[in-house]
């Protein structure tokens, strides 16, 4: 990608590719690219996926969702989105989602400031094809050190799911 002060276009799948925590994760602007104000993010979620309960105690965390529905659960609230929806979730709070069972959901990604992009590319993976892996098992204990590492607190076990499983 480009870096500060040039204007760019990336199309459709450009942009860094990663595999993390089973989605595919297309960076289209970093820390790099807005003097790290920000990093957006094109996600591809599976069905049914839901990420950790966390925590971000640096950054604010938005989604604009392009198709397919989530659940936000985010400080005891419980917000329903799809299509066109808009979800802040601001830093400090606890929070998670699940995508609905009818399909992927495909969204937009933003954190401010920048840096989510570095903790997406410690924890995952390059992405050589675009389409969604089979899930890998998850290890918490590493998951936990490299969020710590960027200033994320792994707060417990995706929801619906125990923690002993």
């Amino acid at each position: 990608m480009p870096s500060v002060n040039h204007p760019y276009v990336l199309a459709n799948a450009e942009g860094e590719a990663l595999w993390f925590l089973g989605n595919l994760v297309t960076v289209k602007a970093a820390g790099a690219q807005t003097r790290g104000r920000l990093t957006v993010a094109e996600f591809l979620n599976p069905a049914g996926f839901a990420p950790p309960l966390h925590r971000h105690l640096e950054e604010d965390e938005m989604f604009y969702v392009l198709s397919g529905t989530a659940r936000f659960l985010c400080d005891g609230q419980e917000l329903a989105a799809a299509p066109g929806d808009f979800v802040l979730l601001p830093r400090g709070l606890p929070h998670t989602f699940v995508v609905g069972s009818g399909e992927p959901l495909r969204c937009l990604q933003i954190t401010t400031p920048s840096g989510f992009e570095d903790f997406a590319a410690e924890a995952g993976a390059p992405a050589h094809e675009r389409r969604l892996p089979d899930p890998a098992p998850l290890d918490p204990a590493a998951l936990g050190h490299t969020a710590a590492r960027h200033h994320i607190e792994i707060l417990g076990p995706p929801p619906g799911t125990h923690p002993d499983a």
